[in-house]
């Protein structure tokens, strides 16, 4: 009997301790809380985001946590033309099922933009998608100055006069095994008051145990802002010789801290500075500095003497065009997201380019409409004569497409378009991958 007893009490005593572990444990899992990743897609129905005009065109709209639908969201949807006011504006409820959104059509070539949001534990959640109009109907809104040409044969005039006096210094920290790389920088023409400026830029080149081999090269030109640089090392290490330069007229392997500094303060909008005059606008020093790093490039022993093409995203993507279109010496060019097209395109009521100086009505003064007609993209693409390379998205909201297709859709020299269609103002890998491929092509004739 009291062996009964002991063992009825041993089994009273494990159940209580399971059942505490057990409360434990559950309270262990009630305190537990999930931390998911919102995800919102707006695709537009049509496989290729094109549709003809007058077409309706509808998204689909879903957002996902973790991978999966989430139901109950209040999420709010506008619709309409890039880059102006919606014509299209609902608050809906998420659903398990995609939501399809009929956000109207277009009369004219265009884009048509769906943006989605939500707001969740203090964060907003966004996205977009935007559906083309045929937009290789597209054509641009500015004017092309008659004395176009003749301004720009003058800066070059003046340009030629000054000496290069370039300056040369190995970065040993920055060289690898197969490619030495160096500082540089150039003279190059000043700004309104007539002195010299320089331009600096980090030069790579292709180690070879041949001292007499020769390279073709690859001018790299920036997107916009202010920072240091460390080179175009994927080409180099292909055999091309490349420079990548700043704009600024700063050493471009300074402390990060200086650029910040310039790029709050000095340098803060540069992109405006002077753009009520065509002589005295920011980038004209830019654009004829640009032609002075060729100058530079063709001057190398390394350099084969035949074979320089000039590439670059964003600013740098304007500027690709506008040195190809300027130095008979270039023979191609790779651009992604170009900027600085059809700026004025606000005043026909769409889309104008980065850096939209012209969305704000007041903005739109005679003298800075006409300086900016001698800066556009478009005005250089239409004298485009070498082959080139073009890639962007359809959901930029930097430089939008419009703006894009207006300057590519007026190149009449050979030209080849990638379209990925979701990326927004950036470059994928495989984006990249293609055009490094198509720029090695070009250069070494393969």
């Amino acid at each position: 009997m009291l062996i009964f007893k002991t063992l009825k009490s041993i089994a009273l005593s494990h159940r209580k301790f399971f059942l505490l572990i057990l409360l434990f444990v559950s309270g262990e899992m009630q305190a537990q809380e999930r931390l998911g990743n919102y995800q919102i897609r707006v695709v537009p129905e049509k496989a290729d985001w094109t549709y003809v005009l007058n077409q309706t065109a509808k998204f689909q709209i879903s957002v996902t946590l973790d991978g999966h639908p989430v139901s109950g969201l209040p999420l709010k949807i506008s619709c309409g033309p890039e880059m102006m006011p919606p014509t299209i504006e609902k608050n809906v409820t998420t659903t398990i099922q995609t939501l399809t959104i009929d956000a109207g059509t277009m009369k004219e070539p265009g884009f048509l933009r769906c943006i989605a949001s939500f707001e969740k534990n203090g964060k907003t959640y966004r996205n977009l998608g935007t559906a083309g109009f045929q937009p290789e109907l597209i054509v641009p809104t500015t004017k092309d100055p008659a004395d176009f040409d003749k301004f720009w044969d003058e800066g070059k005039k003046e340009l030629a006069k000054l000496p290069v006096d370039s300056k040369i210094e190995l970065l040993p920290g920055y060289s690898t095994p197969i490619v030495d790389v160096f500082h540089v920088s150039f003279q190059n023409v000043g700004s309104w008051n007539g002195r010299p400026s320089r331009i600096y830029g980090i030069l790579a080149i292709p180690k070879s145990a041949n001292p007499n081999q020769k390279f073709p090269a690859v001018l790299n030109v920036p997107g916009a802002g202010i920072r240091p640089y460390r080179g175009s090392l994927a080409l180099a290490e292909r055999g091309i010789i490349t420079l990548q330069i700043g704009i600024h007229g700063i050493p471009v392997n300074l402390d990060q801290t200086v650029y910040d500094n310039l790029a709050s303060g000095a340098l803060n909008r540069y992109m405006f500075y002077g753009l009520e005059n065509r002589n005295e606008y920011f980038y004209r020093r830019v654009i004829l500095g640009s032609i002075r790093a060729n100058d530079f490039l063709s001057g190398l022993p390394q350099f084969d003497g035949k074979n320089l093409a000039v590439m670059g995203g964003s600013q740098g993507g304007a500027l690709s065009i506008m040195t190809a279109a300027l130095d008979p010496r270039v023979k191609g060019l790779a651009v992604w997201v170009p900027a600085l097209a059809d700026l004025n395109g606000y005043a026909a009521g769409r889309a104008g380019g980065w850096h939209h100086a012209f969305k704000d009505e007041k903005n739109r003064t005679i003298e800075k409409v006409e300086t900016s007609r001698y800066y556009d993209t478009v005005n250089f693409a239409r004298r485009l004569k070498v082959p080139g390379i073009y890639t962007f998205g359809y959901n930029d909201e930097t430089c939008p497409p419009t703006s894009m297709f207006a300057a590519y859709n007026i190149i009449k020299a050979p030209k080849n378009l990638l379209l990925a269609l979701e990326t927004g103002h950036a470059l994928t890998n495989e984006q990249t991958d293609r055009v490094n491929k198509w720029m090695e092509n070009l250069l070494k004739q393969k």
